[in-house]
């Protein structure tokens, strides 16, 4: 397992230097998911995301409204007919 470690962290490093960060940052999340002991050797990493800002926390549980389809926005009033009646 040592040796599955030198080699991702020697793959993690060339990467970074490479100036690939986000191979980096998944081989870096490997290994410390390898390093969590227990089941990691046969854990599968290859779905492994981070969570994105926004996806966590309070009212994220909540759907987000959408219009029907075929729905068009209605179209602004005139600024110059503002305050005017039907009469003048």
């Amino acid at each position: 397992m040592t040796d599955r470690l030198a080699d991702l962290q020697a793959r993690m490093d060339a990467a970074a230097a490479a100036l690939d960060f986000e191979r980096a940052r998944a081989l870096r999340d490997e290994i410390s998911l390898l390093r969590g002991g227990g089941d990691a050797p046969d854990a599968d990493t290859s779905g492994l995301t981070r969570q994105q800002p926004g996806a966590m926390g309070l009212g994220t549980s909540q759907a987000r409204y959408s219009p029907p389809e075929g729905w068009v926005k209605p179209r602004k009033p005139d600024p110059m007919t503002k305050g005017r009646g039907r009469r003048q």
